[in-house]
């Protein structure tokens, strides 16, 4: 049986790091393989300037602190530190995942991704600048990635932060490159010169309201939008208005993944739970790229709201956009919290976006079988 590595953010507190992983081993291992998680040495980011403190301890008070200073029921702000604090312990054992780290095994092949396993160019210092992530110092017969991103990392931030030649002398070393969006393909090609293959997210590829049985049927006897965002990214104007959408049409809001001065209720659950809480919901209103995934896959009427990029902050319009495109789901996109109320009015024809999905999970599979078997 073949060994293979994962290298991707499965130890990230965060559901759609966590699917995504779960997903991915579930891919590979239907090949015949043994699946192991692979761990990488953080590094010094490169940006700087603002900088997350470099000690996790100081890092953790921090984030404690600034979940305080959110404007979201107190109750609900202890829930979400619980739920951070726990979430390891709880959850990464059904990944196979221990305390222990495991840095640089000898395997037959190493999948690196998916997730924006690429996105050196930024300041988390939970991740950093590390070329494991590009597969340096890898024991690994056979080296490729699956759906990776470079995320909000551009050629031109890593031009200007001389990493450009760094990272492509260790993009030409892969066996085969698949990536999941047009950024991030772009980027391979100038650096390699190669045409990388587009695959789609692992939570896309792997059947999980069919193939997954655990996923358990809940029971809640209210109607509920979800507004699945990090906490302190919808503003106090958005969160008002989400609030009296609701009202008027008389539905519960649920916070998942996120704080949320507007929410009757934090859902803390299970990363499986959180698909059965989409499936049930009447709605959906998200900013991020796994929660409009979630949306997706649970066939629910959702909104996508828009953040563009601005200088070194955040933003989610390239990786969005793309993702939606390739869907034929661009409609759903909005910079507008307001215009949520027309377009999750609008239905959405999933017998056409499953269509969709099953041509690209063909492709996703043939791109891990002929990588893998061997």
């Amino acid at each position: 049986m073949r060994k293979v590595g994962i290298m991707s953010m499965q130890r990230i507190a965060n559901y759609g790091s966590f699917l995504q992983a779960y997903a991915l081993k579930q891919l590979i291992e239907e090949l015949s393989c043994k699946v192991v998680f692979v761990d990488y040495h953080v590094g010094a980011p490169v940006i700087t300037e603002n900088a997350d403190s470099k000690n996790k301890f100081v890092r953790k008070v921090e984030k404690g602190l600034e979940t305080f200073q959110y404007q979201a029921p107190f109750a609900h702000k202890l829930s979400f530190i619980r739920y951070k604090q726990t979430f390891s312990k709880k959850y990464m054992p059904l990944l196979g995942i221990t305390d222990e780290m495991n840095y640089n095994p000898t395997l037959d092949c190493l999948v690196i991704g998916s997730d924006e396993v690429f996105n050196c160019i930024q300041k988390n210092s939970n991740v950093g600048y590390s070329l494991e992530l590009f597969g340096k110092d890898n024991h690994a017969k056979r080296l490729l990635t699956y759906a990776a991103s470079f995320g909000n990392t551009t050629l031109e931030k890593l031009e200007k932060y001389k990493k450009a030649d760094e990272v492509g002398v260790l993009l030409k070393k892969f066996d085969a490159i698949s990536v999941r969006d047009a950024n991030s393909g772009a980027i391979v090609e100038q650096l390699t010169e190669k045409k990388p293959v587009y695959n789609l997210d692992p939570v896309l590829t792997y059947d999980y309201m069919n193939c997954c049985d655990k996923i358990p049927q809940l029971r809640v006897d209210e109607k509920y939008l979800i507004l699945y965002a990090y906490a302190g990214r919808i503003s106090n104007e958005e969160a008002d208005w989400i609030a009296a959408y609701a009202k008027k049409k008389n539905l519960k809001v649920y916070a998942i993944g996120g704080i949320q001065k507007c929410a009757d209720r934090f859902v803390d659950c299970s990363p499986f739970e959180v698909l059965a809480y989409f499936r049930n919901a009447e709605e959906v209103i998200t900013d991020t790229f796994h929660g409009s995934i979630f949306s997706v896959i649970t066939h629910r009427p959702f909104t996508t709201l828009i953040r563009k990029s601005v200088g070194n902050s955040y933003g989610n319009e390239e990786k969005l956009s793309d993702l939606l495109e390739r869907l034929d789901l661009a409609d759903r996109m909005t910079a507008k919290v307001e215009d949520a109320e027309n377009i999750n009015e609008e239905t959405i024809d999933y017998a056409k976006v499953d269509e969709l999905l099953k041509a690209h999970r063909e492709v996703a599979k043939e791109y891990l079988r002929s990588n893998l078997e061997g």
